[in-house]
């Protein structure tokens, strides 16, 4: 299901839209791809597929969000009010001998694709099943995956302490856990001038969920408690693409658009 954004010119001032890439339509398709909005979708596929999809939409929403950003046409923090407000969800269902996943801006359908699965390996419950919902522990873990090149910093370490502690239901950080080695490899990081010999947050949130004494499903109040830790340590006070807080959000919200669907 490949898919390119259109090549634009230098000259041409027009962004790129979402109608200009998928098959969309209303309030969507006349909405500029935004690199909020590519970041979130990136996030969900990692979270709900384990990595993100080779073509898939959320590589499209990138390479468009990247030209548009580029043309100077949105900034780095932007997304869609669509996307925003309305989220965007990965959902995966299991029929016997093959699994549909359905990708979705706003509502709106921007992908949808099959993959063949041994029937002996599923366990459906009345025909089919749906994704479950997704924790903190692997919610960590898709940033580790979509933010995991970039050195950790003290917004990151309040964000993942601020996980860890909806995770676990207690206000104690535990020694050699997350949020301590997270708080270490930021004030390590704040003392180092090599970005090379920087933690990154691979290094810290890979395998998060076997790192994590207890862990839950990610709900919005947890997403709340954990964008606000993210933002007050941010001098810019915006939310980093794909990272700690954007993950936890985007586990959230498909456990709420699951809740609606079912």
């Amino acid at each position: 299901m490949s898919q390119e954004p259109p090549r634009r010119t230098q000259k041409e001032k027009e962004p790129i839209k979402y109608g200009d890439i998928f098959n969309v339509s209303g309030d969507l398709a006349s909405k500029t791809v935004a690199p909020q909005d590519a970041a979130m979708m990136q996030t969900a596929e990692s979270m709900v597929l384990g990595q993100t999809q080779k073509g898939g939409p959320a590589a499209v929403m990138q390479s468009a969000a990247t030209q548009n950003e580029r043309a100077g046409l949105v900034r780095h923090d932007e997304a869609t009010d669509v996307a925003g407000n309305e989220g965007v969800t990965v959902t995966e269902t299991d029929v016997p001998g093959r699994r549909i996943i359905t990708e979705s801006v706003g509502g709106q359908v921007i992908g949808q694709y099959v993959k063949p699965v041994p029937v002996a390996q599923q366990a459906a419950v009345g025909g089919y099943k749906q994704q479950n919902t997704i924790s903190i522990g692997e919610a960590l873990e898709a940033s580790a995956q979509t933010a995991g090149d970039r050195p950790l910093d003290l917004s990151d370490a309040a964000a993942i302490q601020a996980a860890e502690v909806r995770a676990t239901g207690s206000n104690v950080i535990v020694p050699g856990g997350l949020a301590a080695t997270a708080q270490s490899a930021a004030a390590h990081n704040a003392s180092t001038d090599r970005e090379q010999d920087k933690i990154k947050v691979s290094d810290v949130l890979s395998g998060a969920t076997a790192k994590l004494p207890a862990d839950k499903a990610a709900t919005m109040e947890d997403a709340q408690g954990v964008v606000g830790a993210e933002m007050r340590n941010n001098p810019d006070m915006v939310l980093r693409p794909g990272g700690v807080a954007a993950s936890v959000n985007a586990a959230a919200r498909l456990k709420e658009n699951m809740n609606v669907n079912t």
